[in-house]
């Protein structure tokens, strides 16, 4: 081989490994942003939070948790918030079965407090009360709870296992009030959806719930003195894989934008 040959190949091959180098020495910085002008990276789309969260709540929940969902996504760009509603006990049930989930909200601190193994600290986030759900028209002219012993006015309660049917229990009890429900339902819509299709004449149900139906029913105001007062505890799951994103959404319930939600769709504060 001549001298000539030798000197290219060796120039070439110096060429290479340098270039080599420097490509390794930019590949080895992937794990680190570049430094800018002012020593500060840029942040990226990809570093805001990622996040599908399912929260278990209550029934009487349903309308304004979507609400209030629409608005923590909008405010929690990367998190995204699915509901699974159902009666409160319906739901523990599902907790104590290992559902995949992240949140709970029940309708009442008992449920709640069964569930102390399975969840974090509670707080509650609303409270609300109880209304009589007449039929349309209110054919039956239904003034007060003593009107529900009639035995010619057909009355739906939630079951007695059932937060809201516990709270109609307790009302009536206190009152010496004796009803015997055409139903028992797993829960507070169920109740409600009777009296909506005329299938009963009244109902017990939450103030909350009624006021959704429009002219569906006639809604009976309850007085404070023979009321009760249904207590919404929020709290995590501690077999949710996203705990800190679930802290962070129930946390958010007790902020002043989530509690106007509440309170415009008339939830009590807590």
């Amino acid at each position: 081989m001549s001298p000539t040959l030798t000197r290219r190949r060796t120039v070439a091959a110096a060429l290479s490994a340098a270039l080599l180098a420097g490509l390794t020495a930019c590949g080895s910085g992937d794990d680190k942003p570049a430094a800018s002008g002012t020593g500060s990276a840029a942040p990226s789309a990809s570093a805001a939070p990622q996040a599908n969260l399912t929260v278990l709540a209550a029934s009487s929940l349903t309308d304004v948790f979507k609400t209030a969902g629409e608005a923590y996504q909008k405010s929690h760009p990367g998190t995204k918030v699915t509901f699974s509603f159902a009666g409160s006990q319906e739901l523990a049930a599902q907790v104590k079965q290992g559902a995949p989930a992240d949140a709970l909200v029940t309708a009442d601190t008992k449920t709640m407090d069964g569930l102390k193994a399975e969840t974090g600290d509670p707080k509650i986030i609303a409270k609300n009360r109880l209304v009589i759900a007449a039929g349309k028209g209110n054919p039956f002219k239904i003034d007060d709870l003593k009107d529900l012993a009639d035995t010619k006015v057909k009355v739906v309660l939630a079951a007695p296992e059932v937060p809201v049917g516990r709270y109609s229990k307790q009302i009536l009890d206190a009152q010496k009030v004796e009803v015997k429900p055409v139903s028992q339902e797993p829960n507070v819509r169920a109740v409600l959806s009777k009296v909506e299709l005329g299938e009963a004449d009244a109902g017990l149900v939450y103030k909350t719930d009624s006021a959704k139906s429009g002219d569906k029913v006639v809604t009976v105001e309850i007085p404070d003195d023979q009321n009760a007062v249904a207590s919404y505890p929020a709290a995590t799951l501690k077999q949710s894989k996203n705990t800190e994103a679930a802290a962070a959404f129930v946390a958010w319930l007790s902020t002043p934008e989530a509690q106007k939600v509440l309170q415009d769709a008339g939830f009590q504060q807590p």
